[in-house]
């Protein structure tokens, strides 16, 4: 889910130290991105913020250069998309963007009003956090259209991903990672491929041999996304890993630094910070039905239906006359029992935030917008069907950051772009 949704007083304290002083502004360019520039002032700002981050996460910063640069490279993989998404007419509206910070004050149990009077009270300023955000949303609806254009997940697969787990004994097997990256453009020559390798192979010799902090590290020289937390993934289960990042963890204990792994997309370290076993547990499964709209009024067409629900009418029958889910209208917009894993995670958290016989506000996703209204919840042994469908999540949530990853590369690599930092 996007970063708006961190706990209130992460925000706070990272806003309140990234709002530079009126004075010491420099409106010094330090990149151009094609025809617009970014400037020391936004840099100074996201690095007091990425600072903060790293203090909370007890992370040692790397040098002030390396810093700036790896921030630096995040402000211009932002302004590429944001480019895009103006190119291709990706819009929030204000009823969109209130409704995500109402959700980031109903989460730390503030009224709207109240969130915006704490935010004031520590000089931030109310304006700027709104656009924040809503740069946030659009890169976000960015990414998924770029995901659902081109990520299909096959039957044959999620079986032939079962199988492999299997096989390696990692049904049940969840890691806690840090990673590096050592990415390798679009179209490389051998030459470059051959001094990835090498610079993946020096950083895992200072790793494994001059004891360096993986955390550190990462934050210096990684190029993935998770570089400015340190390169940390989380828990991951095995099968949200490409097979091979996946091999590469047997056999390690805790602590331990994997081979460098060459995927696509480059070069692969990992420490394995944890491991643990899942199996065996049982799960909440929630009986739902949803209203699937698409199109330009989607979102007020389903506001109606909404009121006539609350007004008595039958939800089931409304599903099967308005609603464009071809899976599910006919059945009254029945779901059937999913547990977690089985929907797309936007479509999940409004689903579980709900009580039995609530029905949600309209909310968008991939697919379109929704009406969703919770019947009932049960808890039951995880079984083979929840396996397929936690599974077909897993493959898709992998195949989805890979292409956002080429994606990004390609994005960067078509563009114009002017480092002047140092200048």
């Amino acid at each position: 889910m996007y970063r708006i949704l961190a706990p209130l007083l992460a925000i706070l304290m990272a806003l309140a130290l990234s709002a530079p002083a009126a004075a010491e502004t420099l409106e010094r360019i330090v990149a151009v991105v094609n025809d617009e520039a970014v400037l020391a002032s936004e840099l100074e700002r996201e690095m007091r913020t990425v600072r903060q981050q790293l203090q909370q996460r007890n992370i040692r910063p790397p040098s002030q250069e390396a810093l700036e640069k790896q921030v630096l490279d995040r402000l211009i993989t932002q302004r590429l998309q944001l480019q895009m998404a103006e190119r291709t007419r990706i819009r929030v509206d204000d009823v969109t963007l209130n409704r995500a910070l109402q959700d980031i004050a109903s989460r730390n149990n503030l009224s709207l009003e109240q969130f915006r009077n704490v935010l004031e009270r520590d000089g931030i300023d109310y304006a700027a956090f709104r656009e924040d955000i809503r740069d946030e949303i659009t890169i976000s609806r960015l990414q998924q259209r770029q995901v659902q254009q081109q990520v299909q997940v096959t039957e044959e697969e999620v079986e032939n991903h079962l199988d492999n787990l299997r096989a390696r004994g990692a049904l049940d097997e969840e890691y806690r990672l840090r990673h590096i990256l050592v990415a390798v453009p679009e179209a490389a020559s051998p030459d470059e491929v051959e001094a990835a390798r090498e610079e993946a192979a020096s950083l895992r010799e200072q790793l494994v041999d001059e004891g360096a902090d993986f955390a550190r590290l990462a934050t210096r020289e990684s190029d993935g996304q998770n570089a400015l937390e340190g390169g940390d993934l989380g828990w991951r289960r095995g099968g949200r890993l490409p097979e091979t990042l996946a091999e590469s963890l047997q056999g390690l204990e805790a602590g331990g630094i994997s081979e460098v792994v060459r995927t696509p997309s480059g070069f692969h370290l990992l420490q394995l910070e944890e491991r643990r076993t899942t199996g065996g547990e049982t799960e909440e499964q929630t009986r739902a039905r949803h209203i699937l709209l698409q199109g330009d009024n989607a979102r007020s067409r389903l506001q109606r239906l909404r009121r006539q629900i609350e007004n008595g009418a039958d939800f089931a029958e409304l599903a099967r006359e308005h609603s464009e889910d071809p899976g599910s209208a006919e059945r009254g917009g029945d779901l059937g029992w999913v547990g977690s894993g089985a929907l797309v995670s936007e479509f999940e958290n409004v689903m579980d935030g709900l009580n039995p016989g609530q029905v949600s506000q309209p909310f968008e996703t991939q697919f379109g917008w929704h009406i969703v209204r919770v019947e009932d919840r049960r808890r039951q042994a995880a079984g083979l069907e929840s396996r397929r469908n936690e599974a077909r999540q897993l493959i898709r949530q992998r195949k989805s950051e890979e292409t956002i990853d080429r994606w990004l590369r390609q994005l960067r690599a078509e563009a114009y772009i002017e480092r002047r930092l140092g200048e």
